[in-house]
Parts: C-alpha cells; structure tokens; sequence
C-alpha cells in the first residue's frame, strides 16, 4: 500500500539531546535510547470513515517523535498499519450498501491527503492489513503448535490466543483482571463467547462465515485475522523482534497494544515488545467525548473544505499536551489562527532576538516528553519580541521558521 507525499524539513544547526517520552508499562518518562535506527509502530485507521480530529492528534504525536528522533540525528524507521478489513467496516458498508473494498480504498485516500495538508513525515512502510494475511495466517499457525493458541470446539474455526500463555499479561496496561473484564467488552472484545479458556482470550483468527469475505489460512482454513495480531506481525516482519516505541490513542492501551504485545513476545521469546508504549490523549468537542455514536466528530477534511489552515489545525492540537485528553471548541480553533498569523508576521520581520537561542529553548521542551505547550510558549515570547521592535540578530527570523517547521510541523 502507498503512503502519502512527504514534504523537505529543514536542516538545523547542532542536534537535540536524547528524547524522553512517556512510557505507560513503567509508567513514568524515561529516555528512548535507539541502538541504531529508531523504530516506531504506530497504529493506523480502520477506514471506515473520515479522518477525524482524534486520528489527527495521534498522528501528530508520532510526527513530533519522529522528528525529534530525526533531529538528534537518528535515522528512523517508521511502520503503520491500516486494518483495512474488520468489523466495523463491514458493518459501515452493509449499512451504507457499498462494496467494503471501495469504502476502505476511499478513505484511506482521504486520510492521505488529510496527512500531506498537516505535513505529517509518512512511514516508511504503510501497510494493510489484507495484503499482510498470508504472513499473519502463518504466525498464527505457529502459535497453535506452540500451545499458545487453541481452536474452538465447534464448526466456526475461530483461533484463539490463550492469555496464560503471556504471564506477565497486563503489565503494560497495569490494569487489574477486573478493570480488564470491564473494558474487553467494551473495545471489540467478546469476553461471553462459549468455548473460550479464558474470557481475556483475544481472537486470532475469524473462520470464514457466509457473506463475509475470507482468505486461505492455509492448515488454518478460511478466514481472516483478529485485530491484535495483525499488528504484532506486520510490526515484526518490518521493524524486528523489539520497537523503540509502539504508539496509538489511550483507547488502544488495552486491549489493543496489550494483546498485540503478548503476541509479538510470545512468538519472539524476546520482551518487552517495545521499549516504550506511547499513548495520546483523547480529543473532545466542547467538553464532551467525540465519538461516532454521538455524532459529534470534527473531520480535517472537513475544515479544510472550509479553507481553515490544516497549520492552524494542527497548531490547536499541539497547543495542550499530548497525553492529556483535551476539548476542541471555536475559540481552541479561533486562538490558533491567530497565533499562527503573529508567528507568521514575526518571521517576516528583518531580524528579531536571538535565533539560536530560541532553537535551544524549543529543543529542550520537545525532548522532555514533547513539551508542545512548553515550545509554544517561548515561540510565543520570540514573536512577541520581534514585533515589539527587539532586532538584534537578523538571521534570526529564517531560523525561527526553520524551528517552527522542522521541530513543530508547522509551515510558516
């Protein structure tokens, strides 16, 4: 599968020191500590529908990183995933009468051009999850005859993976079994299925059923792969046995990344699975969580319809931190275009205070688990300066929208 166009980042003067990001197993803010190209998996859209403000924000997060890592030198590798057959693209297309291959080609497209306008550094490996199910099919396989997975005793041909086979299962989520129980269901979990070792037990492999399209498995039959372990395998064939980051919003942290895990350390022997797991907040509209069931989602595409700044959006998603969930309202959206213009005017000016030090100062909080509120605040101050008449340094204002653009992702 194609990824999007990328666009040249410019080159700053000195490097960044090493970036420390949250990590939610250790649960605290560590270094990330590459031995040779920094690798990075991030979860990508199930598309079945455009690319919202939430999709947006985690994919701004993993930018940042990536530019960090590329800025203290780092050559970095960077996989993500489309699950580009699932549940709820079926379930979308029937409702729509539409050929779910057409929905998942139509948005994924979308989603593309939603990433080149936010100037999104694309992975080097952009991968669907259809064109992945000969290896997945194989992985899983190798699960069975290593005991860590089962058949159900019926006529579907479901596989699932038996969760006693991971024993340190939970440690990235640090949930208990019961906050587990709780929220399976809840995130494409089926906890009730009749058969099942164990309610936590992640599906594997889906036995063709009539109507839904399948695959060859193989000795496993027809099919087609389980959510988690579509992207331990992908990850594995493409970035090796362990990742620097594994990466996505905080509704993946478990099930999702948690199974995902188990499978990649049950079928390497090698833990963890990623030094650190990252996970971006949630974002809301006007104080409410934005979901597809309330109907409430702000898409980019959307905004770009309507001529708003995709650097302006971006902007209003990087003005809070990163893992907290935070609102989109007007006025998030109305402070950033004018922030924008400030910094745009300031780094048309003649010269301004100095450039050099700015860059230390923006290096510095982005490398402190992407202190994006940080950074902007001392753009903030630089624009304030300049355009209060402060001109010491006249190579200044180039260096500020070189800062700006390759550290922040934003094109002045």
């Amino acid at each position: 599968m194609d990824s999007w166009v990328g666009h040249e980042v410019p080159r700053l003067p000195g490097r960044s020191e090493p970036l420390r990001l949250f990590d939610s197993a250790r649960q605290g803010v560590h270094p990330t500590e590459p031995d040779g190209p920094a690798t990075m998996y991030v979860c990508g859209i199930t598309p079945y529908d455009a690319t919202h403000l939430g999709h947006a924000a985690t994919m701004i997060t993993f930018d940042l990183a990536q530019r960090m890592w590329r800025d203290a030198g780092h050559e970095v590798r960077y996989v993500q995933n489309v699950t580009d057959i699932d549940d709820p693209l079926l379930e979308r297309a029937e409702r729509d009468g539409e050929d779910w291959k057409v929905l998942a080609m139509r948005e994924t497209a979308l989603f593309r051009e939603d990433m080149e306008a936010l100037r999104i550094i694309p992975p080097a490996h952009y991968v669907g999850a259809v064109e992945s199910i000969p290896e997945i099919a194989e992985k899983v396989l190798v699960l069975l005859k290593d005991d860590a997975a089962y058949r159900l005793d019926d006529e579907t041909g479901d596989v699932y993976f038996d969760v006693s086979a991971a024993p340190r299962f939970g440690y990235e989520s640090n949930l208990s079994r019961e906050q587990m129980l709780e929220i399976f269901p809840e995130r494409g979990g089926d906890p009730d299925r009749a058969g099942k070792r164990d309610p936590l037990d992640p599906l594997l492999w889906r036995g063709a059923r009539e109507g839904e399209p399948s695959w060859p498995g193989g000795d496993l039959g027809p099919g087609r792969p389980g959510w988690h372990i579509e992207c331990a395998v992908i990850a594995l064939g493409l970035l090796g046995s362990t990742v620097d980051v594994q990466g996505g919003g905080n509704d993946l942290l478990f099930p999702h990344h948690e199974c995902s895990a188990a499978h990649a350390e049950r079928l390497t022997g090698e833990a963890p699975f990623a030094s650190h797991y990252v996970h971006a907040g949630m974002i809301g509209l006007d104080g409410e969580k934005m979901s597809k069931s309330r109907g409430n989602l702000v898409f980019v595409s959307r905004l770009r319809a309507d001529r708003v700044d995709p650097m302006a959006v971006r902007l209003a998603l990087i003005s809070g931190h990163y893992r907290a969930d935070r609102s989109w309202t007007d006025d998030l959206l109305t402070a950033a275009q004018e922030r924008l213009g400030r910094w745009r005017r300031a780094a048309a000016a003649p010269a301004g205070p100095s450039g050099r030090a700015f860059l230390a100062g923006v290096r510095d909080r982005l490398t402190d688990d992407l202190d994006t509120p940080g950074a902007l605040a001392l753009a903030d101050v630089w624009a304030e300066q300049t355009l209060a008449g402060v001109v010491d340094d006249p190579t200044a204002p180039p260096l500020f929208a070189d800062t700006v653009d390759a550290l922040l992702g934003i094109r002045l």
